[in-house]
């Protein structure tokens, strides 16, 4: 849960810096002190023993929800991404970066709305709700009423968020890189390029605006979805307005029905693939906040649309061919597509044949089985699991794949993530032919 007494947002580039550095120190300190028991106990601890303590761990997760903004969002994609590969210990503990964050104190929050809507503001509602209603890595969301009775969820930055992007990517890729978890070979530049990139678009509130309504068009007459309107008058770069829409968490739907849990994934895994194949257009951000629940009508509020981002046509059919394959049971081509998509690299195949295969086979056997496809059964990760951190001692062969199938991946994952929390069974198989043999989408700017 939120701080309820809120907590300032490190807005300038030398407090952020600095909080970075009591993280590392603080980080250093966990390691001396666990290296100690440790020894002491007779063990002999490695770096990365050391490092990926619960303690260490909880000291990164609480320091960067506390700077919030790019800091905080990478952590978030790293538990959304690595998915069940991590190890359950640090798994859940990174899982705190996708609750919600801290606030802002009320003199903070002042201070920014004075800026974005002037001094008079306040009379401009006839209501608004002093505390927020969620806070998240780049804003707060607050509700508020207008004189002529609309309704609005007000969305707004936290301070010096846009402006320290690329400082917080920096600091984030220095950590990993003096923690020794990546190999020293590997060229991260062209992934952290795109990163700063996405943020740089999430954090620009007027083009989340357009983006959520180029959305909202896209499924214009949609019975499953709902997406909010927005409200020119009070967006701004650093505030974004949009029609309330009711709607229970996400994860209220893990108490319900077998049916209903199963309807709801299916719509959403339906909607990945039409972003995919059919839209040109994604939504990459699977957070669970992002979707509402309507108990009444079973529809999805659609929420968030700041990393909404094109997809590539060249992404697109790279996906195609990997899903054919997979569709006809075909472990060489599954292998090769995604070797040639770039999702694999080939030095991690020749060297390790027989894991890759081992790890395609169960997914496959997975992706086949009649009926509809149980996410609740999770028999199979255990292998994927076991073979991909045996894979990973081998860091000559880690290799980072293209940006953007980074990002869609990000959601597809996400999406199964969800999909496995509401223990849901879905005919995935049948929503994948579907889109087997139409042609590539065209670019949405």
């Amino acid at each position: 849960m939120a701080d309820e007494r809120g907590r300032a947002v490190p807005s300038g580039r030398l407090s952020r810096l600095g909080a970075f550095g009591r993280l590392a120190g603080g980080v250093a300190g966990g390691m001396v002190a666990e290296g100690a028991r440790r020894i002491a106990g007779g063990e002999r601890p490695t770096v990365a023993n050391l490092l990926l303590t619960p303690g260490n761990i909880g000291r990164v997760a609480d320091q960067l929800s506390h700077l919030r903004g790019a800091a905080m969002k990478l952590g978030q994609m790293i538990s959304m991404d690595a998915g069940d590969v991590l190890p359950p210990e640090l798994s859940s503990i990174l899982a705190r970066l996708r609750e919600n964050a801290h606030h802002m104190p009320p003199d903070q929050l002042k201070g920014v709305l004075e800026r974005e809507w002037g001094r008079d503001w306040r009379r401009r509602f006839a209501k608004f709700g002093a505390g927020p209603v969620a806070a998240a890595s780049i804003g707060q969301v607050h509700r508020a009423n207008t004189h002529d009775g609309r309704e609005l969820a007000v969305k707004v930055q936290y301070p010096g968020v846009a402006e320290s992007i690329d400082a917080d990517v920096d600091n984030v890729a220095t950590l990993l890189r003096v923690s020794r978890l990546l190999p020293e070979g590997l060229d991260l530049a062209p992934l952290l390029a795109e990163a700063k990139r996405q943020l740089r678009e999430e954090a620009d509130y007027g083009r989340e605006g357009e983006m959520m309504t180029r959305y909202g068009a896209l499924l214009e007459g949609e019975a499953d979805f709902v997406v909010p309107r927005l409200d020119r008058e009070f967006t701004t770069d650093r505030v974004l307005a949009m029609s309330w829409e009711e709607g229970r968490p996400v994860e209220a739907l893990a108490d319900q029905p077998q049916e209903v849990r199963d309807d709801a994934m299916r719509s959403l895994i339906a909607l990945v693939l039409r972003e995919l194949f059919e839209f040109g257009l994604m939504q990459t951000d699977p957070n669970f906040a992002n979707y509402r629940w309507r108990p009444d009508t079973g529809q999805i509020v659609l929420l968030d649309f700041g990393a909404a981002r094109p997809v590539a046509p060249e992404t697109a059919r790279s996906y195609r061919a990997v899903l054919a394959a997979g569709l006809d049971g075909d472990l060489d081509r599954v292998r090769e597509a995604l070797v040639e998509a770039g999702f694999v690299g080939r030095s991690a195949v020749e060297r390790h044949r027989a894991a890759v295969d081992r790890m395609l086979g169960a997914v496959l056997a997975e992706m086949n089985r009649p009926g509809p496809f149980d996410f609740g059964d999770r028999s199979f990760v255990g292998v994927i699991r076991d073979e991909a951190m045996a894979m990973a001692q081998d860091k000559a062969t880690w290799h980072l794949p293209p940006a953007d199938a980074l990002f869609v991946q990000r959601k597809v994952s996400g999406t199964a993530l969800l999909a496995a929390r509401l223990k849901a069974r879905v005919d995935v198989k049948s929503l994948i032919g579907k889109h087997r043999a139409v042609d590539a989408p065209g670019t949405v700017g």
